[in-house]
């Protein structure tokens, strides 16, 4: 069993987004989908038998690289029966109206290295990259990590649906598959719809063509972020220990709001640096936002920070949210800015939620236990900073080793 787990982790995901454009027309409706190559092919690596190398899933091949086994794409196979895989994608996507799964056909389909993929939005761009060659001559094999794969699935309808449901039954089993990122694009109005959708799609999700629904999609997606994101709610919550007032409490919270705003959208938009020490180098500032606000909390609680304090941090937070944004929207899609203020909303909605819940327990408790207030505040600070200073000494390593150092 010595390759199990190599095998496992070599089918890694270095792209999680999935890219659904439906498309309307007469008698059809149409999907152009992208998708990473493992989410076709991971689970159907074979056994491994004693010694020998486990067989290997369709159109791959495996090797043993430094002692590690690595699936590499079977270009051979791929260029002489190319409908096989694009068979995988067909019989793992539904397309349902009505509770009925509607019988789509394999149209065109192309592959390419992850560097080397092109634009998948607009549709415009999706449409012109199909009429290209299954697989491009100037492309060597590449890792299936390192691959996606464009496919077109037709679906005859009778009439246009007015509601749908997407539903993927693929489960390749590969790690941190929930965090999954699907954009679904609908064109069916004049100005397409984006729904952005969170993990396989193992149950059906319903798309209409209701543009709060679209937005709501990223308004979630920023409470999700924000909750799930233990950095965010680590310094939120510290800004909340060290308010002396409800007042105090609400200047820190604006000044976070605004400075996260501004460089969330310029992040995103790309007007920042691009270089590899970049993130974490603003993870590192992150962790150490966390230790101020945690020593402000102990130390200067009744200390009247200026908004432009809080401004100023919440600018390094609104770039960490910019990388996940960027990991789950395109700059080019459309609705881009109904999409980026959504997410934005999300993320107040969730800072919101942190606050309601630890402002009044906390204000209850120190006035419950007044001679032991600062004791309360030193037990919560305490985990803080502990975080914290591992999380600097993680990043510093990162941002020294981007640097070459």
């Amino acid at each position: 069993m010595m390759f199990a787990g190599p095998a496992d982790a070599h089918f890694k995901l270095n792209a999680n987004i999935r890219i659904y454009h439906v498309v309307y027309e007469d008698n059809a409706v149409r999907l152009l989908i992208r998708t990473p190559l493992p989410y076709l092919v991971a689970d159907k690596l074979g056994p491994v038998q004693g010694d020998e190398l486990p067989l290997p899933a369709p159109y791959t091949t495996n090797a043993v690289e430094d002692g590690v086994l690595v699936h590499y794409l079977d270009v051979d196979v791929l260029r002489a029966h190319p409908e096989g895989l694009a068979k995988f994608l067909q019989e793992g996507t539904a397309l349902l109206v009505e509770g009925s799964a509607l019988q789509g056909a394999i149209g065109r389909m192309r592959l390419y290295p992850v560097q080397s993929q092109p634009p998948f939005v607009p549709l415009e761009e999706a449409e012109i990259i199909l009429e290209g060659p299954v697989y491009d001559d100037r492309f060597d094999a590449a890792y299936v990590g390192d691959t996606v794969m464009d496919v077109e699935l037709v679906f005859p309808v009778a009439d246009i649906p007015d509601v749908y449901s997407l539903q993927s039954r693929l489960n390749p089993g590969l790690p941190d598959q929930e965090d999954t990122a699907n954009l679904v694009i609908d064109h069916r109005t004049t100005e397409p719809l984006v729904y952005r959708v969170r993990g396989l799609l193992n149950e059906p999700v319903t798309v209409s063509r209701s543009v709060l629904d679209a937005v709501l999609t990223f308004t979630k997606e920023g409470v999700v972020h924000i909750l799930e994101g233990l950095d965010h709610v680590l310094f939120v919550f510290c800004l909340i220990l060290g308010a002396a007032t409800f007042r105090h409490l609400a200047f820190r919270i604006t000044g976070f709001t605004v400075g996260h705003t501004v460089t969330l959208i310029f992040g995103f938009l790309g007007y920042v640096p691009n270089a590899p020490w970049f993130v974490p180098l603003v993870e590192t500032g992150i962790a150490a936002s966390i230790i101020y606000a945690a020593t402000v909390a102990v130390a200067f609680r009744h200390r009247q920070e200026t908004v432009l304090v809080t401004t100023i941090i919440g600018l390094l937070h609104g770039l960490g949210f910019s990388f996940v944004l960027q990991e789950i929207l395109q700059a080019d899609a459309p609705n881009l800015w109904q999409s980026l203020l959504a997410f934005n909303l999300g993320v107040e909605i969730g800072q919101i939620a942190i606050a309601a819940i630890v402002w009044p327990v906390l204000i209850f408790t120190t006035n419950l236990f007044r001679q032991k207030a600062d004791m309360i505040r030193w037990g919560l600070a305490a985990p803080c900073f502990l975080i914290a200073f591992v999380w600097i000494g993680e990043r510093s390593v990162q941002t020294l080793s981007a640097f070459n150092l």
